[in-house]
């Protein structure tokens, strides 16, 4: 079992219950820290300690605490005068409330720390408050004093274990005034549509996957270095171009997140662009300009091809027609002629005088 200092012990006051309690960090920084040297032969950079009065360096055991008046003047406070400090959070974690979780803004978040129980006679106490948060879907919220300051604090459970953060005091977070664009937007739901499909895209993560690049890339240089070795060089970093168009830009994202998954590239429909007062990139007004020419071209050309076609069929029907009624009337014409011949024999006939006998 990993065996962790504490750095403050008291008890947590739950009601009229008291827990004995030993706070211990839940943290720990991985970042690497450098010394400051003298570039000129590696020596150590020290800070000393000096007394500006007698102008020589003192010990830490010879140092402590004093307050600057506002005129300058230096009034000691001794650990004996924090240690009898009014307040009932001296040594005690105060919970004042229990309230739902999501009623504690982020912004507020300090430091984390463990709460361990402080011996056997804690163990009864301490699980019943643990459950007694799992079961209700709050937290606490508790009142300390920890390194010369009375500070706020949330209880949660991690586990089997009892958390707390610590907080900011409300008016210790700024307001986000003047951090906003001032500048009017507007953001369409077509926009908002192609943001949604590149957050479902990217997906989740298992946050323990996630690791420090940079501390790990350093580590290799000091390696490299202490080694007598060449540094490994830095890739080159890839050129963003810059971007004219936003829905050109979250297209690509979408594609090229889902490229890195592996999966096919999205379909991604190509949305009509709104008559805009803004001034568009020439090249592409020119592209659009030559694409409905030609498309209107094409148009036009398919629209005279049918058009002929339409009047080649006109021009041969009346052909037929005028064929039909050429015949109809030649016929109609040697009807007349045979009639009018016919005519001609029968009054010949008649008119030819006949002879008389004698």
């Amino acid at each position: 079992m990993l065996i962790v200092r504490s750095i403050w012990n008291g008890a947590i006051s739950f009601g009229l219950v008291s827990i004995p309690i030993k706070l211990v960090n839940a943290t720990e920084s991985h970042s690497i820290s450098f010394r400051q040297i003298h570039l000129e032969d590696g020596g150590r950079i020290r800070y000393r300690k000096v007394c500006e009065l007698e102008e020589k360096e003192v010990g830490s055991a010879e140092i402590g605490k004093g307050y600057e008046d506002a005129d300058g003047t230096i009034i000691p406070i001794t650990d004996d005068d924090l240690a009898h400090l009014p307040l009932p959070t001296a040594k005690t974690i105060e919970i004042v409330a229990f309230v739902p979780a999501d009623r504690i803004d982020p912004l507020q978040m300090d430091a984390a720390y463990y709460l361990a129980a402080g011996g056997a006679p804690a163990a009864k106490p301490y699980t019943l408050l643990r459950e007694a948060l799992k079961r209700s879907n709050k937290v606490a919220i508790a009142k300390f004093a920890l390194r010369g300051r009375e500070r706020l604090g949330m209880l949660r459970v991690v586990e089997d274990a009892i958390a707390m953060h610590g907080l900011l005091w409300p008016d210790e977070v700024r307001a986000p005034q003047g951090v906003a664009p001032d500048t009017k937007v507007t953001v369409n739901d077509k926009e908002l549509d192609l943001a949604d499909a590149l957050m479902d895209t990217l997906g989740e993560i298992d946050l323990d996957d996630l690791h420090d690049e940079y501390r790990e890339a350093l580590e290799e240089v000091v390696a490299a270095k202490a080694a007598g070795e060449t540094v490994p060089e830095a890739p080159e970093p890839a050129k963003g171009g810059k971007v004219l168009d936003l829905m050109a830009a979250l297209e690509k994202s979408v594609r090229d997140a889902k490229e890195s998954r592996g999966e096919e590239p999205a379909e991604v429909r190509h949305l009509p662009q709104r008559k805009s007062a803004r001034a568009t990139p020439k090249q592409a007004g020119g592209k659009k300009s030559t694409a409905t020419a030609t498309a209107a071209a094409k148009k036009t050309t398919a629209s005279a091809k049918k058009t002929a076609a339409s009047a080649k069929k006109s021009t041969a029907t009346k052909k037929t027609a005028a064929k039909k009624t050429a015949s109809k009337s030649t016929a109609s014409k040697s009807t007349a002629s045979k009639s009018t011949a016919s005519a001609k024999k029968t009054t010949a006939k008649r008119a030819t005088p006949r002879k008389r006998s004698a």
